[in-house]
């Protein structure tokens, strides 16, 4: 069977790492494209390559360098970014060692349109970070918007607490700008939001007993990259466990039946709010009289994930 061809974005760090074993597990990963997020820019495109590497060393998948930060920053302004979650290298202060693969030279915008362009109704891209390099290849050239086969979106709320911001998650948050261009694009979309992710794709005690209980390569490293992330969600939120948001995406693409729930809606964000930029709504009684404009997760078969995550991290010897 020919495997369903993408274009992973990423912020590289904590969970991301996980989203990219999941697709390069299920997918032929055309490119992966780094846009500015979690941590350091140049860590995120270090922990993408690394990943790569611990899938299999004689993988190659190249990894392009995009926007290092939104689109709207001033030069020299730094946007947020969650060392305090991920640690200081984005992988839980493991500071592994460089990976033997280099970034590509191309720009992952310009990666993005031109294979877009080139295959049309071929390509499904995932994006896991904030959308400042969809938004920026949407802009650069609109005709993209027709050839993409579908746009999967880790990213805001559905009508719950964000995770940056009482009302914002974190890659909505980071670059509403681009979210809002992405948005009202025209071209088709799902989005899982970060309170599916809570509900449903959070590894606790047990589950990682069991993800350790493999012995792999793909399981020790799972849990050293996240081990950081869990002792930040108890303190914070109470949450004893590893949060999959990103991985759980990928997940969802690869095998739709995860998603047990499903609705369209009018989605929109704040852009200009002193309390609430980053804020998206989700017009789930249609108040606003819009058309639709993307399918959102409204539900997620939890167990069915894990033991996805299970397979993926059981493969990598």
């Amino acid at each position: 069977m020919t495997k369903r061809r993408v274009i992973l974005d990423t912020d590289t760090a904590g969970d991301d790492t996980t989203a990219i074993l999941t697709a390069l597990h299920h997918f032929k990963v055309e490119g992966i494209t780094i846009a500015g997020g979690n941590v350091a820019f140049e860590q995120e495109v270090e922990n993408a390559l690394y990943t790569i590497e611990l899938s299999n060393p004689d993988t190659y998948v190249p990894v392009f360098k995009g926007h290092d930060g939104p689109m709207m920053r001033e030069i020299g302004a730094k946007h947020w970014t969650e060392e305090r979650i991920m640690g200081i290298d984005g992988m839980g202060n493991s500071f592994f060692e460089k990976a033997k693969q280099r970034p590509e030279e191309m720009h992952a915008v310009d990666f993005i349109i031109q294979t877009i362009m080139d295959n049309p109704g071929e390509i499904e891209i995932i994006a896991i970070a904030p959308l400042t390099n969809i938004a920026m290849a949407v802009k650069r050239e609109p005709k993209i918007v027709d050839k993409i086969k579908h746009l999967w979106i880790m990213g805001g709320v559905n009508n719950s607490l964000g995770n940056i911001a009482a009302v914002a998650e974190y890659n909505f948050y980071t670059d509403p700008e681009a979210v809002k261009l992405v948005l009202h694009s025209g071209m088709p979309m799902t989005m899982v939001t970060w309170d599916m992710c809570l509900k449903h794709a959070v590894m606790y005690e047990d589950a990682i007993n069991e993800i350790e209980a493999l012995q792999t390569k793909g399981s020790e490293f799972f849990i050293k990259v996240n081990t950081h992330v869990r002792e930040f969600e108890l303190a914070k939120r109470g949450i004893d466990g590893i949060t999959c948001p990103d991985s759980v995406v990928v997940a969802i693409v690869a095998d739709e039946s995860l998603m047990t729930k499903s609705g369209s809606y009018y989605v929109d964000i704040e852009t200009q709010g002193t309390i609430t930029r980053g804020y998206n709504l989700v017009d789930l009684q249609s108040d606003l009289g819009r058309e639709p404009n993307i399918r959102v997760c409204e539900a997620i078969d939890g167990e069915k994930f894990k033991q996805h995550l299970m397979t993926v991290l059981g493969a990598i010897n």
